[in-house]
């Protein structure tokens, strides 16, 4: 079994914990020079119609998730006629029907416009994505929920208590489909006016590295300038460890997510695992993907009152949260029906 990449934890908690689903994914090739991002090696060199040729014998299927970000649409035409050619069955989970890395939509579109309908078999993860996969390219997708990110020592640890409500926002380093500012000049209106109420802004700190790929100084500036005001903590950090990560997502009361394109969100489902309340943008299915606190946000358009009355239910709601058993039963269900699907498309 192929999976592109296979080192994400997506893919990872596809699988059964001990195996008995009798898939075997075959690990990532390391790219020379050793270069990794979040989830994975980079680039996957497995999407490449050489090294298909040249490993076809050792996997049955090919399975692509994450990380053709980079690809032209020729050469993705390519690595499927490679596979078609060997015999080989290909599956999509249509994980972002707009990429959130890109501002301009198109080269996204040329790609999925050529392995959408190449594809043997569509997974994708929400129910608003399978009608926009049927709506534009008249194919049928099958829906399985997102598996859990978080292990589970920590989904069954009790949260940290505190009498203190924190609205957390991480513009991360801002990638293309963030628009931090007009969110976080409302959330800190809105905070300044609730009692027990803090925000925290987290920013990572390559945005003010000048050979950084994500330089952004003056935006960057913009976002510490908030740690003037009441009741608002900015700080600016390099890229948390998995640990650290889980240690500020737990500390928070709630997450916005400061999206105005998108599709579905890992960071959501490990708010999920953790008690976490999510305020999340109209645009893309957050909301398919698990309840959450809506506000209007989208490419055009902006509904501040929105996203001040979302704060305001987050912070005195009650906290959903996964439970373990209920991650296992539902990884269960991953690993056997991608177990059938891998089946279908090999018969």
């Amino acid at each position: 079994m192929a999976s592109v990449p296979a080192s994400h934890v997506y893919v990872r908690h596809l699988a059964s914990f001990d195996g008995s689903d009798g898939v075997v994914r075959m690990p990532d090739p390391v790219p020379a020079d050793g270069r990794t991002v979040p989830g994975g090696w980079w680039p996957p060199l497995m999407l490449d119609p050489h090294w298909i040729a040249r490993h076809h014998r050792e996997f049955d299927v090919f399975h692509i998730h994450f990380g053709f970000d980079a690809l032209d649409p020729d050469t993705m035409g390519d690595i499927v006629h490679e596979l078609s050619l060997r015999g080989k069955p290909l599956i999509y989970t249509v994980h972002d029907l707009r990429n959130p890395h890109h501002r301009d939509p198109d080269a996204h579109d040329h790609l999925l416009d050529v392995l959408v309908p190449a594809a043997d078999r569509l997974l994708t993860l929400t129910a608003g994505a399978a009608a926009e996969i049927e709506r534009r390219w008249n194919r049928a997708a099958t829906v399985l929920p997102h598996p859990h990110v978080v292990e589970r020592d920590r989904i069954t640890r009790p949260r940290p208590y505190s009498t203190e409500r924190v609205v957390g926002l991480h513009a991360k380093s801002i990638r293309a489909n963030m628009d931090p500012l007009p969110v976080l000049e409302v959330a800190a209106r809105t905070v300044a006016e609730l009692r027990g109420v803090r925000l925290r802004v987290d920013l990572h700190d390559e945005v003010f590295q000048p050979d950084n790929h994500w330089y952004a100084p003056d935006v960057g500036r913009q976002l510490v300038e908030y740690g003037d005001r009441r009741n608002v903590e900015v700080r600016v950090h390099p890229y948390y460890s998995d640990d650290q990560l889980w240690d500020y997502l737990s500390s928070l009361t709630a997450s916005i997510l400061p999206y105005r394109f998108g599709s579905h969100s890992g960071w959501l489902e490990a708010c999920q695992d953790l008690g976490t309340a999510v305020i999340a943008p109209s645009c893309g299915f957050y909301s398919d993907q698990h309840p959450c606190h809506d506000f209007g946000f989208d490419e055009t358009s902006f509904a501040p009152e929105t996203l001040a009355q979302a704060i305001r239910t987050a912070v005195t709601a009650a906290p959903r949260r996964a439970t373990w058993p209920d991650r296992v039963r539902e990884r269960r269900l991953l690993a056997r029906r991608h177990r059938e699907i891998y089946e279908r498309a090999l018969s």
